[in-house]
């Protein structure tokens, strides 16, 4: 058996012992937790099919005691640990995986979601996102995007998109950077895609989108030759992709460099490949900065029609404590 597969399948076991798949009460079927048993099966993760719910009526009451709202509440919780409970029993009737249950009061999703996480030590939040028939397209709930912002764990948006053995698994990185932030963004990147490769038996590739010439230049200075600098900056970011790849025996007709935004370039190319899954890196950007400016993470994922893995730079910090 290849050394190296046997690091990175090592890798990916060790890296995702503890998965939390998010529960979708209104669903008809489990994205999420389909997908976590899909991964647990091979890594032989534990996952725990986890819940939030609330309703203000409940807390609206204001003809009980605090006693007696809380006995309330109580019993919600309990009917739907009971029906979750149940609903795990018939999908994992046929699966060898350790599936814990566990349903919370909480009026912020994410927040319920990130505290279980931080409590916990979990590795990994899986979580399926919302079809619109009206549009035939996938809508984000504020819970996705904020746990995308803030989550110190990968989270891993699961859409209709199978993963089919030999498939395709795109990582989008961002060559040509010199700075160590960025540089190490890019190897997390590409380190995640072969673990879950190595995983599920699929081929890695590199995306890379370079920006176009300034328009503005173009017309400002008469003597600028677009076509040559255009030709430059792509020849940097081609060579800068190519030692990224050769760093982890990546061939080069797996690599793809081309010229747009990322919005743009990586849902295209994942179209082209007919990709399962897709892995991107997001600032976790607050604040005014996000409504003003918003993450390239975020455009990039509201056109692809795959699942998506968003990770983190090292060094994040979670703005949620404890």
């Amino acid at each position: 058996m290849d050394l190296d597969y046997v690091i990175r399948l090592r890798w990916v076991m060790n890296r995702y012992q503890k998965i939390l798949a998010v529960i979708d009460a209104n669903a008809q079927e489990q994205k999420s937790l389909n997908r976590a048993l899909e991964i647990a099966t091979k890594s032989g993760a534990s996952v725990t099919a986890f819940l939030s719910i609330y309703e203000l009526s409940y807390e609206m009451t204001t003809m009980l005691s605090m006693d007696e709202r809380e006995t309330m509440r109580q019993a919600v919780v309990d009917e739907r640990s009971d029906w979750l409970t149940d609903m795990v029993e018939q999908i994992v009737d046929d699966v060898t995986v350790s599936v814990d249950v566990k349903v919370v009061w909480h009026n912020r999703p994410f927040e319920s979601i990130i505290y279980e996480v931080i409590d916990h030590s979990y590795d990994l939040i899986v979580k399926g996102t919302h079809d619109h028939s009206i549009l035939k397209s996938v809508i984000f709930t504020p819970t996705d995007w904020h746990l995308m912002r803030k989550s110190p764990v990968p989270v891993l948006l699961v859409k209709e998109h199978g993963w089919p053995a030999d498939g395709q698994i795109v990582a989008a990185i961002n060559a040509g950077v010199e700075d160590e932030a960025h540089i190490s963004l890019n190897d997390a990147i590409t380190q995640q895609a072969q673990g879950f490769a190595t995983l599920l038996g699929a081929q890695v590739n590199l995306v890379n989108a370079f920006p176009g010439t300034p328009v503005n230049i173009a017309i400002e200075i008469p003597e600028f030759d677009p076509i040559g600098y255009t030709e430059s900056v792509k020849r940097h970011h081609c060579e800068s992709m190519l030692q990224h790849a050769d760093k982890y025996h990546i061939d080069e007709s797996h690599c793809h460099v081309r010229e747009g935004l990322p919005e743009d370039v990586i849902p295209l190319v994942a179209s082209e490949l007919d990709a399962e899954l897709v892995i991107i890196g997001t600032v976790g950007r607050q604040g005014i900065s996000a409504a003003l400016i918003g993450n390239t993470a975020e455009h990039v994922i509201d056109k692809l029609d795959c699942d998506v893995l968003a990770i983190k730079p090292h060094g994040f910090v979670c703005p949620i404590k404890r």
